[in-house]
């Protein structure tokens, strides 16, 4: 394994020469926990590494710590010593959503990331409405969206053709495969997103045979995986860490456990591109600032009317763009506070150095007495 296999290209060799951290290595991280990472070196050795104290004070939030698919500057320690994260490199892509919760922070999913492949069904996975927020973040993040209907050997084949036809039409760049993990059909279109130095998310509910994929695509059980139950047609374990696996001869795969929240982390930009249908009818409304609501002329809801925009995703529309609007509040919010605390912090550093300066001059004048 070389570095080129790990993703390493132009753009990252010359953010680590920036940095000129003499005595570093560069290093891919695999993995995360609480106390440490697991990391990919060049040659194919794998370390386990801390983090600098410098690196986890100059964060300003958890999203800008390093995170699974992330190039560091490692300090290799000697025997019986640790290897330091001394740095963490610029990310050419970041896959993110909210944090679940009532939180105003990023999660972040992968970093680096060239594809994401989210995995669901025909049956009773299949939610136009969420996909549409999984290709929002996807579209943000600047990877590539590939979708794979699965366990197509559990749905009539008209059900999977049209759950493909649906996706397609919300987001006409996204690549769509019907797959079965099953009878191991469609792996190869899968497959062929899969180059050397290519990083591939696998994203979507729990239960809808991502686990299953991963091991056919590595060859062997990377990720155990239970029985399926004959009822719901789900496993009954699926990942529970999120890790990124070197595959044979070809590239790297992020595995992540299922997504019971996909809670929105992009801006308005991106959101009126993934409805760029809707925007289009919005520029027909008689006034421009119409909300689409009860407004007189609302193009959009005269296209609902009519049968040619379906309610449910201008509901959709309408539903991510409040989101959208009361995470930027809350993140406005949390902003005010930390520059209030920082400048509440700044003054009490300066009456406490000011005493001190104080106390000082006083000892200076006893002595001298």
């Amino acid at each position: 394994m070389t570095l080129a296999d790990l993703g390493w290209n132009e753009f990252f060799a010359q953010a680590f020469a920036k940095l000129g951290l003499k005595g570093c290595v560069p290093a891919r991280l695999i993995r995360e926990s609480p106390i440490n990472y697991g990391a990919f070196l060049g040659d194919g050795d794998e370390i386990d590494v801390i983090l600098s104290g410098k690196v986890w004070h100059d964060a300003a939030n958890d999203a800008e710590l390093p995170a699974v698919g992330d190039w560091v500057a490692v300090q290799l320690g000697g025997e019986n010593e640790d290897h330091v994260i001394k740095a963490r490199l610029p990310r050419q892509s970041c896959f993110s959503r909210k944090m679940p919760g009532k939180s105003s922070e990023e999660q972040v999913i992968g970093a680096n990331i060239d594809v994401v492949a989210v995995v669901t069904d025909a049956a009773e996975d299949f939610n136009p409405r969420r996909m549409e927020r999984y290709f929002a973040l996807i579209q943000r993040s600047g990877a590539k969206p590939v979708v794979l209907i699965n366990k197509a050997d559990l749905s009539p084949k008209s059900q999977s053709a049209e759950a493909a036809a649906t996706l397609q039409s919300l987001c006409p760049d996204a690549s769509i495969h019907i797959t079965s993990a099953l009878h191991n059909t469609g792996l190869k279109v899968l497959l062929s997103h899969l180059k050397r130095g290519t990083t591939m998310c696998i994203v979507g509910s729990s239960g809808v045979g991502k686990s299953t994929l991963v091991n056919q695509l590595y060859g062997e059980e990377w990720q155990w995986t239970d029985d399926v139950n004959s009822v719901t047609g789900k496993g009954r374990h699926t990942t529970t860490s999120r890790e990124l696996v070197p595959l044979p001869k070809r590239g790297l795969i992020i595995d992540n456990p299922g997504m019971r929240e996909i809670q929105m982390w992009t801006d308005e930009k991106t959101l009126r591109e993934s409805f760029s249908d809707l925007e289009e009818l919005a520029l027909q409304c008689r006034f421009p600032d119409c909300k689409h609501g009860n407004d007189a002329g609302c193009a959009i809801r005269g296209a609902v009317a009519r049968g040619e925009l379906e309610l449910a995703r201008l509901e959709s529309f309408l539903r991510l763009d409040d989101e959208i609007e009361k995470l930027r509040r809350r993140q406005k919010k949390r902003q005010i506070n930390c520059e209030r605390r920082a400048k509440r912090d700044h003054r009490v550093k300066a009456r406490n150095l000011n005493d001190r300066i104080q106390l000082e001059a006083d000892e200076q004048g006893l002595i001298r007495e």
